[in-house]
């Protein structure tokens, strides 16, 4: 596609790096003001460094320019293909080419007789037992997952009756939710897509009101994660299945109230990301009314939603709207609660680590990351945010900071990208 004559391509030598900046900005849509609040500058600053009359900042403003305005690939930015660093997607998985096979496969019904719903269901429970218990959980996800989804296809071709084939067509959802997880920040966004929306197709085959929120949970996120552009058509799926769940929950399962509870939540992040700060804590406290109903030992496997979820949810709403203090306030109150996911207590140490940095608390922040490494070394090294920080770090003026920075970037091979 050829860029319009009105609009340069921010890609194309020779532009500059304010050149760049201004491009990237507009496109998403961002006033300076609002480039230069969440920067930590001054309006003033952003136009002279655009128009050229500022030097090109250093790397750790580089890196907080580039996570502002989501850029991908750091050299997108900078115009330097030497600085060709993914920020927000990690390396690709040595089993990534075996499951996207597995995805694009369709097995005939002839082919060979499928096994049975309670056997695919022995074997979903353990693979999503795998992906919270295991340190390096695509490892392990990815190894089970081409044959689960083969197996799930063969079997939806199969169903004899319309009640067997919904229930096969629920199983199917969820082996791609499991999907979701392991493709996400991977090097393949068109699968993503393609997972996700054929999810949301066999959640809506199984009519099962469960199937169908999760569907839509990991819909909206695909949609979110995909820029701002897109959080109107993150809202829209998710506003849908809220409506569809709500007449439900009086009588609703466990599993189907944290998919309601997951999904307030949602909302509640995309508003955050928005900048909405009345609205994104109004969600997070409808999710919090939920997740009281459920028992308190209650953890949804797919959506991570519970009683102990809750605390890491507010870090990520307040690290989200840029509220240093308060992110500190929130991590402090969250972090007596275990939460029983090892990628997902990883997440959370990354979103602490946010609010630290943000706060100003640069050593406790990269201890932070250094406890999520410790939970599940995977986590960390597919998190744009995690990456950005540690690379930040390794240009500190503190040689024992930069020490730090470049012994966690070396471990999770950020060095080497």
């Amino acid at each position: 596609m050829t860029p319009s004559d009105g609009t340069p391509d921010p890609f194309a030598e020779p532009l500059a790096f304010g050149q760049r900046m201004q491009i990237l900005r507009e496109r998403r849509g961002m006033s300076r003001p609002v480039l230069a609040g969440l920067a930590g500058k001054s309006p003033s600053w952003v136009k002279q460094v655009e128009t050229g009359k500022l030097q090109v900042p250093k790397l750790p403003m580089i890196l907080r320019i580039a996570e502002i305005l989501r850029v991908r690939d750091l050299s997108d930015l900078t115009g330097d293909q030497s600085m060709s660093v993914d920020m927000f997607i990690g390396p690709g998985h040595a089993k990534l080419p075996a499951v996207r096979d597995a995805i694009n496969l369709f097995p005939l019904p002839g082919n060979r007789e499928a096994p049975t719903l309670a056997h695919l269901r022995a074997r979903l429970d353990r693979a999503w037992s795998a992906r919270h218990s295991a340190p390096n959980h695509r490892d392990v996800v990815g190894g089970l997952l081409p044959g689960l989804l083969i197996d799930a296809q063969l079997a939806a071709r199969q169903a004899d009756t319309a009640a067997e084939r919904r229930a096969v067509q629920s199983l199917l959802a969820e082996a791609y939710s499991l999907s979701q997880f392991f493709l996400a920040y991977q090097p393949d966004s068109s699968l993503l897509w393609r997972v996700a929306e054929r999810g949301m197709v066999a959640a809506q085959e199984s009519e099962d009101p469960h199937a169908i929120g999760a569907a839509a949970w990991l819909l909206a996120q695909a949609h979110r994660d995909a820029g701002p552009r897109n959080f109107d058509a993150a809202d829209e799926v998710n506003r849908a299945a809220v409506d569809y769940l709500r007449p439900l929950l009086p009588d609703a399962d466990d599993r189907t109230l944290a998919i309601a509870g997951a999904l307030d939540f949602e909302l509640g992040y995309t508003a955050a990301r928005r900048g909405a700060d009345g609205e994104a804590w109004g969600h997070w406290d409808e999710a919090r009314r939920k997740a009281r109903r459920l028992p308190a030992d209650f953890y949804h496997p797919i959506t991570s939603f519970g009683q102990a979820i809750m605390g890491a949810h507010a870090v990520t709403v307040a690290v989200e709207l840029h509220a240093g203090g308060e992110s500190v306030r929130q991590a402090a109150k969250s972090d007596a609660v275990t939460i029983p996911s090892r990628p997902r207590r990883a997440r959370h140490r990354i979103e602490e680590a946010r609010g630290y940095q943000l706060a100003g608390q640069v050593e406790t922040a990269m201890a932070t990351l250094e406890k999520a490494h410790k939970a599940a070394p995977e986590t960390i090294r597919y998190n744009g945010y995690a990456r950005r920080i540690i690379l930040e770090e390794t240009e500190a003026k503190s040689p024992d900071r930069r020490q730090r920075a470049a012994r966690l970037a070396d471990e999770i091979g950020l060095l080497a990208a």
